[in-house]
């Protein structure tokens, strides 16, 4: 649990609070800061750009790069961006280090991807994957706690500046996590990781099952999770319902993602991934079509949903890829996830302003994204009928350095 407990801590950092800390704090930070509109859609818009960026630039080129440097260097860059949020005054400056916030979290999640799938032992690789990736959710948590507790005493300063220690420590207990391992691995024979040149990778994933459906999921779950997230406290005001509702569905989404990774991980690793992922993905959809029926009664339900499947999902994903593929392979397969992933709730969220604008209301929106939450169980369906045996062609080079955890 050392390795998992260590990444998943640095989900938090670089999630939790390099991509997410900012929605938490802005509020507060527009009182010293000139903050529009228009400059929160802009910081929107290139963060997406630069954490798809990040994902690709680590799809093509990561595997060049030992995972655990590029771990330890996104932990010191985004604790050190953490650590100057709390100077800053100057607007621009913020949105560069947002930028630079984004990318470094998708190049974080894939080398964590990487050295989890190289180390944890096979029966327990899709528990620890699920419950690191869950670190985000932690780090939701952890968001709340900072804006009650901290910031109406010292300012919203504070909060960047204690993420930025916290990320500090994650640093050092990644250090030693990796010296660790590094001593672990000394002990077993050497040998090469099966990594794929770019051309070799976009053809493995237009043409192979495993990885063709890995990124057609993450573009279907950013397709439906980036609107609703998105577009939901707009969507419960235009009902008319009282504001409370939208945090009382965010807290159920958070303490969800925070049990949904051990459980979900751990129901993968026994029971298969395919069965994982028909929970997982059949809990969103009845949220949701629960919500679209009765948005007032059922929208704290349809929190829960997207708490059980948001979260975990990236763990169990990637478990499943790296049954088929070296641990390098999946880490640049999970980048091109993270890409496609990216491009859907870009796509959904382009399709919901259009709808928002055209018929001056959200219940289309929240429709669709029923429809595709249907279509994720399907998809999950018919991966359970079909799955056979994995046979990891792609990892036979690796070296026998799979030890427990």
């Amino acid at each position: 649990m050392r390795m998992t407990a260590t990444f998943g801590i640095n989900q938090i950092i670089s999630h939790g609070f390099g991509v997410f800390l900012f929605a938490a704090l802005v509020p507060l930070m527009q009182e010293s800061i000139a903050i529009s509109h228009w400059y929160l859609a802009t910081i929107g818009a290139l963060t997406q750009l630069a954490y798809l960026g990040g994902a690709m630039l680590l799809g093509l080129i990561g595997h060049r790069i030992d995972s655990g440097r590029l771990v330890l260097i996104t932990g010191a860059l985004t604790s050190t961006l953490l650590l100057i949020m709390a100077t800053l005054d100057d607007p621009m400056l913020v949105l560069l280090v947002l930028i630079a916030l984004a990318a470094s979290a998708a190049i974080s999640w894939g080398a964590i991807v990487e050295l989890i799938t190289r180390y944890a032992h096979p029966t327990f690789c899709s528990t620890s994957l699920s419950s690191a990736s869950s670190g985000t959710a932690w780090g939701y948590g952890l968001n709340g706690l900072l804006i009650l507790l901290i910031v109406p005493l010292f300012g919203w300063r504070s909060g960047w500046l204690l993420a930025g220690m916290l990320g500090c420590t994650s640093v050092i207990l990644t250090i030693f996590l990796l010296r660790h391992l590094k001593q672990r691995t000394t002990t077993s024979s050497g040998g090469i990781q099966a990594a794929l040149p770019a051309g070799q990778l976009f053809r493995i994933i237009a043409k192979e099952r495993a990885a063709f459906f890995a990124c057609l999921i993450c573009f279907m779950i950013g397709f439906a999770t980036m609107p609703f997230s998105t577009w939901l406290n707009t969507y419960l005001a235009e009902l008319t319902l009282p504001p409370a509702l939208g945090g009382y569905t965010w807290t159920v989404s958070g303490i969800t993602g925070m049990v949904a990774g051990f459980f979900s991980g751990k129901l993968a690793d026994s029971k298969g991934h395919g069965i994982a992922l028909l929970i997982i993905f059949s809990g969103f959809c009845l949220g949701q079509l629960a919500f679209i029926y009765d948005p007032a009664s059922f929208a704290v339900f349809a929190g829960f949903g997207y708490g059980l499947m948001y979260f975990p999902m990236w763990g169990i994903i990637a478990g499943w890829v790296n049954q088929h593929y070296s641990s390098t392979a999946t880490m640049q397969i999970s980048g091109i996830g993270m890409v496609t992933f990216g491009l859907g709730g870009a796509l959904g969220n382009l399709l919901a302003g259009f709808i928002q604008s055209a018929s001056g209301s959200l219940a289309g929106v929240y429709w669709i994204i029923s429809i595709d939450a249907v279509l994720l169980v399907g998809v999950a369906i018919y991966i359970c009928l079909t799955e056979l045996p994995a046979v990891n062609l792609t990892a036979q080079n690796d070296f026998p350095q799979r030890l427990p955890d």
